[in-house]
């Protein structure tokens, strides 16, 4: 599975400590689409590059960290097609994925300790989308998609 990364310079330690996290998983092909210090970027084009990689289907799903999640979140959602969730908890992690089916996960580099963005990462990457099963959660997602 492809998963795309980006950070701004908020975010680069965290999206590496991911990063790093995914590897030892394994089953991860890791696109990097940078920043990769602490040099101040521009999170929008961060956000926006994750996006697209996700909805263009060169990625499957897509991990962005800015300094507080809210700004390459918002970025990441301009891109049609994308359900991107700031995560901040174990429960959002679980409900972004059972039930709106969230393509990409955002975290703040100042607000998440390393250790419990990688258990939310792996509780969203385990957790089954319920739309499979729950039709109610399948047309809810589909009406997100249309938007």
């Amino acid at each position: 599975m492809i998963m795309v990364m980006a950070a701004d310079h908020g975010g680069y330690e965290l999206k590496n400590a991911i990063k790093k996290h995914l590897q030892e998983r394994g089953g991860f092909q890791i696109l990097d689409l940078g920043t990769n210090d602490g040099e101040a970027v521009d999170y929008p084009e961060y956000g926006k590059a994750c996006g697209d990689a996700v909805a263009s289907g060169k990625a499957e799903l897509g991990i962005v960290c800015c300094g507080s999640g809210v700004g390459i979140s918002i970025a990441a959602n301009k891109v049609k097609g994308v359900r991107c969730a700031l995560c901040y908890s174990e429960e959002i992690a679980r409900l972004a994925k059972q039930h709106n089916n969230a393509n990409i996960l955002a975290f703040g580099g100042r607000m998440t300790a390393p250790e419990e963005a990688c258990k939310m990462v792996d509780i969203w990457l385990d957790t089954e989308w319920a739309g499979l099963t729950q039709e109610r959660h399948a047309r809810r997602v589909a009406q997100l998609d249309a938007l």
